[in-house]
């Protein structure tokens, strides 16, 4: 072949640093081996797979071509290499995942799937539904759990375990002990709501679509403990996971307050890029996970530890 993978490894660590210096501190290499690879890369086939921009490289039209099948190759050449030295082919995973899924599942399910494989690496990174697709879609990360829909067109995506939001307040709020709360009723409150992006908001978004310019929002916050937190001292009502108030209903820090006429369903996912070579490791936790939740209806119905 005219092409060697340390070439191909090279254009893959240009194409997500956008930088040379960048990509070569990330291979361990020196900044002008890097430029060589690169440089032969393109010399051997004539052709140019970045957009010189200032310092920076953007991809072109053919460098976003090639850049899954060279991601894919080098995935697969490191899996031949494991079983080569003998090692496992359960090795480094990157997951993303969006902030009630990682706060409340993710940090449980990866401990518990690295007991069973104490060589594997996992990396977790918790961000909203918009930066977490972003990460998958550029190769970044190897699988994303989110709570949000996805439209991205090169994106895979699997329905996992089904969610649901809850309007909720403090103990001592107005509406705590009503019977019956109407939407004129919410809509005489001030709201505390995550922030655009995030898959909670965009659920709730939808569900208030028609009564969006009479909402009273007095604070966005990017963490759901933080909203928690705001509610129970008072400053408004929330909208979040009943998942992630399960314990707090519990102890009577916050109660729900039901409202059987919005629709606050939704669905948690699995997605990867479409063109991504799903290595061992990938496919050991997408099964760990599937096994996790097969008994739960909802997220809030899972098995898990108490938050004291």
């Amino acid at each position: 072949m005219r092409y060697t993978l340390r070439q191909l490894e090279v254009f893959v660590a240009v194409a997500r640093t956008e930088n040379v210096s960048r990509a070569a501190e990330t291979l361990a290499l020196s900044q002008s081996a890097a430029s060589t690879a690169l440089a032969e890369l393109e010399r051997q086939f004539d052709c140019q797979f970045f957009d010189r921009v200032g310092k920076l490289l953007r991809l072109n039209d053919l460098g976003r071509s090639l850049l899954p099948m060279a991601a894919a190759l080098l995935e697969q050449a490191g899996e031949i290499e494991n079983i080569l030295q003998g090692k496992t082919s359960v090795g480094l995973l990157k997951v993303g995942a969006t902030l009630t899924v990682g706060n409340y599942i993710a940090t449980l399910l990866i401990g518990a799937f690295m007991k069973q494989h104490a060589e594997c690496q996992i990396q977790l990174h918790v961000q909203n539904t918009n930066t977490i697709l972003q990460q998958v879609a550029n190769y970044d990360l190897d699988l994303g759990l989110i709570e949000g829909n996805c439209q991205h067109p090169d994106l895979e995506v699997e329905p996992w375990i089904d969610d649901e939001l809850v309007v909720f307040c403090a103990p001592d709020h107005v509406l705590a002990g009503k019977q019956h709360v109407s939407m004129a009723d919410l809509l005489a409150e001030t709201w505390i709501l995550r922030e655009l992006g995030s898959g909670t908001r965009e659920t709730f978004d939808h569900a208030m679509r028609h009564h969006q310019s009479a909402l009273k929002i007095r604070l966005v916050l990017e963490h759901t403990e933080a909203i928690k937190r705001a509610v129970e001292s008072g400053l408004g009502i929330g909208c979040i996971s009943r998942l992630a108030l399960r314990d707090a209903f519990r102890r009577g820090s916050l109660v729900p307050i039901e409202m059987p006429t919005l629709d606050l369903r939704r669905q948690f996912m699995f997605v990867w890029h479409r063109k991504k070579y799903l290595t061992a490791s990938i496919r050991a936790f997408l099964d760990y996970c599937r096994a996790y939740t097969v008994d739960a209806a909802r997220s809030d119905e899972l098995n898990l530890p108490l938050i004291k």
